[in-house]
């Protein structure tokens, strides 16, 4: 395989890996705000937490951009 079908396949799998956590993150966000009803409605709970971490991913991922970017 040449590196950049490599480099697809690595992409592909770390995206899925995000979707993962984050599928788990909201679940168990909504678990817990369903058995301790003062913290928050869960669905709000949940998407707020998902954004949060879709936004630290972006914020990752344009890191990265910009430093191979001015290579």
């Amino acid at each position: 395989m040449s590196s950049l079908a490599l480099l697809i396949l690595l992409a592909v799998v770390l995206v899925l890996v995000l979707v993962v956590v984050i599928v788990l993150t909201m679940g168990c966000l909504a678990y817990v705000t369903h058995h301790h009803p003062s913290l928050g409605t869960p669905l709000t709970v949940a998407i707020g937490g998902a954004s949060f971490l879709i936004a630290c991913v972006a914020v990752a991922v344009a890191a990265v951009a910009a430093v191979l970017i001015t290579r």
